[in-house]
């Protein structure tokens, strides 16, 4: 299993910005889908954004047209940079690797790794 770190959460007021930023530890990282889910108080997690192993992306239609994702593989990292915030998208946001390399899917089941969760907090 790859170990993932997050990092990049805080607070930041309606309409500000953030960049998430997700390590991920193996050497076979671009064989992976990675994605981004989050998770209010009270509520089920969610996918946010993927990022394909076959480079494509897709997203939630809460965040689509603010939020983007993108990833380095040469440097095994992924991002998500979230524009426009609202204070609905307050939550925990979780980076995860795929199951198995080579696949895809935007539920909690096809995601096998995740990371330890980094709190994004839009308040005035």
């Amino acid at each position: 299993q790859m170990q993932l770190v997050e990092s990049g959460g805080g607070l930041v007021q309606p309409g500000g910005s953030l960049r998430l930023s997700c390590a991920a530890s193996t050497r076979t990282f671009s064989r992976y889908s990675m994605a981004w889910f989050r998770q209010a108080p009270g509520r089920e997690r969610e996918f946010v954004a993927d990022y394909t192993w076959s480079s494509s992306t897709s997203y939630a239609e809460s965040v689509k047209g603010r939020f983007t994702i993108s990833r380095e593989n040469e440097k095994n990292m992924v991002y998500l940079q979230m524009d426009s915030l609202k204070p609905e998208d307050t939550a925990v946001y979780y980076c995860a690797e795929a199951a198995r390399p080579w696949s895809s899917g935007t539920d909690v089941g096809s995601f096998g790794s995740w990371g330890q969760g980094t709190q994004v907090t839009v308040s005035s």
